[in-house]
């Protein structure tokens, strides 16, 4: 199951995808959000998978991938689902029994609320998979800039979460590393039910801690070798540039918005 969390991994490619601007892919995933949370219909979820799967197919980082990255929260979606099933009132009920009843928009409302939340996460990876976090810390901080008439430290928050994102495969590349350790010395993460699986991850989380801080106590010191002291006065070795496939992909990020906008009015 760790192994399936892909969250912050970045594939290396020459696609036109991976050319984006990091500035285009945020707007562009900020634009595929709303347009997920405005959809309404058989046709608007259709013209939003069709998006994805355009997507997908230009960025060549495979279907498999972002079905794989959807394991660690199948928990949630199936979650989800079953409480629109069950308890989103109707006037026609397709099944009752006791306080559970099944009605054809529960029915409807459990099928949307999957679809969205699947179409939801694997947009977002799909931008982590064909955006460096270096890249995506850069176009986050330029977006931001803004805020530093306000004196909100954009650098450090850009800083931070590109660091969050960057460690969230080097932790569970060591927690597996833990646990394959726990196991060759007989521990159980298997049997027993939820409480007793619960009990037995918790001499996991000690070396876990000590390994995380390790690792965030040597980051430290090598910022502070290399003189870093945040955002004032530094430079960029690349400065980000829109090109015209940026303008392009915006565009047509706008006009996915604008006909699922256009078809919950007149459908």
């Amino acid at each position: 199951m760790l192994k399936d969390i892909t969250l912050g991994q970045y594939f290396p490619g020459t696609t036109a995808a991976h050319k984006l601007d990091p500035r285009t892919k945020i707007l562009l995933v900020l634009l595929y959000i709303i347009a997920l949370f405005t959809a309404r219909g058989v046709i608007a979820y259709a013209l939003m998978a069709l998006t994805l799967a355009v997507c997908v197919r230009i960025s060549k980082v495979g279907l498999r991938a972002l079905v794989r990255g959807l394991k660690p929260v199948l928990f949630i979606i199936v979650f989800t689902g079953l409480l629109n099933l069950f308890f989103t009132p109707g006037e026609e009920y397709l099944f009752q029994w006791g306080v559970l009843h099944v009605s054809k928009s529960g029915l409807i409302n459990a099928v949307y609320m999957v679809l969205r939340i699947m179409l939801l996460i694997m947009g977002t990876f799909l931008m982590t998979y064909t955006t460096s976090p270096i890249s995506l810390t850069d176009g986050l901080e330029r977006l931001l800039n803004g805020l530093k008439r306000f004196h909100v430290p954009v650098h450090e928050l850009a800083m931070m979460m590109s660091i969050a994102l960057r460690f969230i495969p080097t932790l569970i590349e060591e927690t597996d590393k833990i646990m394959s350790a726990q196991k060759a010395r007989g521990a159980d993460f298997e049997s027993g039910n939820l409480l007793q699986r619960a009990k037995a991850m918790i001499p996991i989380l000690v070396p876990l801690f000590i390994s995380a801080f390790r690792r965030a106590d040597e980051l430290a010191t090598a910022m502070e070798c290399r003189c870093y002291h945040g955002g004032e006065g530094r430079t960029k070795l690349h400065v980000l540039k829109y090109q015209r496939r940026d303008y392009l992909a915006l565009f047509f990020g706008a006009l996915i918005l604008a006909g699922v906008i256009a078809l919950r009015v007149l459908v």
